[in-house]
């Protein structure tokens, strides 16, 4: 009885979380505009790649979320290996104060962001744009890499980098081979979540971002705005088929990597 109040519980939980994407996705198909089922289409895909400016928001928010992964990535996991050579409390401080962007409110940290951007561009002479939206992407993305490449390097035997030192290596060489080679799992999950984190962060790009540039959720959220958009039906359900391949990718090759090492 236990065991099937549990199944009921949790099958409560899921349809909760997932009929309203699977309502979205199957409504994106739909040949009216309204929430009546008229038949089935494919028109307003065409329609939403045929838009230009959804096109480019889309490129947008593409080129901002692969650069601020992949430097939040190298910053994150150089980081991480600087933060575990500390010792005792000294790290557990820095530990704790590279988690405040994570538990930090998005609106803080948007609405704070915006009032650096704001004074230095006054002092500076510039405005809010592709830049400041790309540095505050890297700065909310770096502490997850940080958050996922640290259990790997306390799981890694240290005694692995001497060794390669011993063999031959140069300092640099045994990073290269050993040191990246066994932290790679967990660079790579960062990688991941960094670029899923920026592709659909809306409140701290929104107060970033400055009048003229235009990224994938802020389009979505200006689409609400009017008449229901069948559009932005199917701009969501690409989006979330996109995160959730991303996320089953990542998790394939964390499940085969832990397989091999424990092999």
């Amino acid at each position: 009885m236990k065991k099937k109040g549990q199944k009921i519980y949790f099958a409560v939980i899921m349809a909760f979380l997932y009929l309203p994407l699977i309502y979205l996705i199957a409504y994106s198909f739909n040949d009216g505009k309204t929430s009546v089922w008229k038949g089935f289409t494919m028109k307003w895909y065409t329609a939403l790649f045929n838009d230009s400016q959804i096109m480019t928001s889309l490129y947008n928010t593409l080129i901002i979320a692969l650069l601020a992964s992949i430097l939040a990535t190298v910053l994150g996991t150089l980081a991480a290996i600087g933060i575990y050579n500390f010792k005792g409390g000294v790290r557990s401080a820095i530990q704790n104060v590279s988690n405040i962007p994570i538990v930090n409110p998005e609106i803080v940290t948007g609405v704070s962001l915006m009032l650096l951007f704001t004074f230095a561009g006054t002092m500076m002479g510039f405005e809010m744009g592709f830049w400041t939206v790309l540095l505050a992407h890297i700065g909310f993305c770096t502490p997850y890499v940080i958050l996922n490449v640290t259990p790997r390097i306390k799981q890694m035997d240290s005694s692995l980098y001497e060794a390669a030192l011993d063999l031959g290596c140069s300092p640099v060489q045994a990073f290269f081979k050993v040191v990246l080679h066994e932290l790679m799992p967990g660079i790579f999950s960062g990688f991941l979540i960094s670029f899923t984190y920026s592709l659909d962060d809306f409140v701290i790009t929104y107060f970033t971002r400055g009048s003229r540039f235009q990224t994938l959720p802020v389009q979505i959220y200006t689409m609400t705005h009017q008449r229901i958009n069948p559009k932005a039906n199917a701009l969501s359900a690409l989006l979330f088929v996109t995160v959730l391949v991303i996320l089953i990718i990542s998790n394939a090759v964390s499940s085969r990597k832990d397989k091999e090492a424990a092999r």
